[in-house]
């Protein structure tokens, strides 16, 4: 079955398979000491700027974790979208490490303005009241929506007035750097985050991400936040060689640009059919549309995807790097053969 549900389902690029297999040669000092880590946090380097500090750990919601609790304190609050991955998709995890509250906002598009976070930021000073001190935000938003660069600034430059941080999670940071031809310095460090969660599993990578600050009073004490949350790897290079392909070749990018251009055509053939409803821009490479509950059922019989919201049918299409063409097709095909045999009873 192939599947459109998430990005984390598709397969691991050649070239990675390749990184980690020249990577598995003779000893290596552990926990980073090795020459793939020391390259790969070079690239890093070249890619942000040589203020980057990057941090590999094994997953999302431990650079999240782990990145959030370099920026606050327990009587700390974080303030987030309502629909957010750190509030809807990790059992809580940055609460649990951080102890702090997450304040969320409702938004229409899975995006945080500074008209929208203006109100949460009261009570400084208050012994009462949970301290402002981050935003987060995501590239691209769980809504698939993608922030411009001005509207990454204008948060930065509204937070740093109160002393708060910005932290971007980079999930899919590619594809939201594919969609609006910049380069990921461009849409990060250059735009006021302060510190970033840098993917790439759901890009063609195997496993592993980084934290990476852009602020040195936020690094001081990464590296033990790492050590506390279990994300401090022994055999890092195994998660560091995987940057190297990534970012030396320009991986990144060939494959955020290909998964985007699968979204389009999706989006263009379930257009054309005239029965669904896209409830979201498609800025890159996640597809939320709605549409009768009969359609849905019957593809969930030959395709993995998720509901995103039940109460108006709402499903989420997500493409990969490894989505093809003629997956595409095939798709498109039985979606119009199930809705002729709906319309024919």
């Amino acid at each position: 079955m192939r599947s459109f549900a998430s990005d984390n389902n598709s397969g691991i690029h050649p070239s990675v398979i390749k990184a980690i297999k020249d990577a598995n040669t003779g000893h290596a000092i552990a926990y980073g000491d090795d020459p793939w880590t020391e390259k790969a946090i070079s690239l890093i380097k070249e890619t942000f700027g040589e203020k980057a500090d990057p941090y590999f750990v094994f997953n999302g919601t431990g650079a999240n974790t782990v990145a959030l609790r370099a920026c606050t304190h327990s009587f700390n609050s974080i303030i987030a979208a309502e629909s957010a991955h750190i509030v809807v998709d990790e059992c809580g995890a940055p609460v649990f490490q951080t102890g702090c509250q997450i304040a969320t906002i409702p938004t229409g598009d899975g995006k945080l303005t500074p008209q929208l976070i203006i109100p949460k930021l009261t009570n400084f000073g208050e012994v009462h009241h949970s301290q402002p001190k981050v935003v987060y935000i995501s590239q691209c938003s769980e809504l698939g929506t993608v922030y411009t660069p001005d509207e990454v600034k204008a948060l930065s430059q509204l937070l740093h007035k109160y002393d708060m941080y910005l932290h971007m999670d980079g999930a899919r940071l590619a594809n939201a750097c594919a969609s609006l031809n910049t380069s990921m310095k461009e849409l990060t460090i250059d735009c006021g985050v302060d510190i970033l969660s840098f993917g790439g599993t759901k890009n063609g990578m195997m496993t592993g991400e980084a934290v990476i600050s852009f602020c040195p009073e936020l690094s001081h004490n990464l590296q033990y936040y790492r050590k506390q949350s279990a994300q401090l790897c022994s055999k890092m290079r195994y998660l560091s060689c995987q940057y190297i392909p990534y970012l030396e070749t320009g991986l990144w990018k060939e494959n955020a640009i290909h998964a985007n251009r699968m979204a389009q055509l999706l989006r263009e053939g379930l257009k054309n059919t005239g029965i669904v409803k896209f409830t979201q821009p498609t800025d890159a490479n996640i597809i939320l549309v709605s549409m009768p509950r009969q359609i849905i059922d019957k593809l969930q019989q030959k395709y993995f995807f998720y509901i995103w919201n039940e109460q108006n049918n709402e499903a989420r299409f997500v493409t990969s790097f490894d989505t093809t063409e003629k997956d595409i097709c095939l798709f498109l095909k039985d979606f119009e053969e199930i809705v002729k045999e709906i319309m024919e009873k």
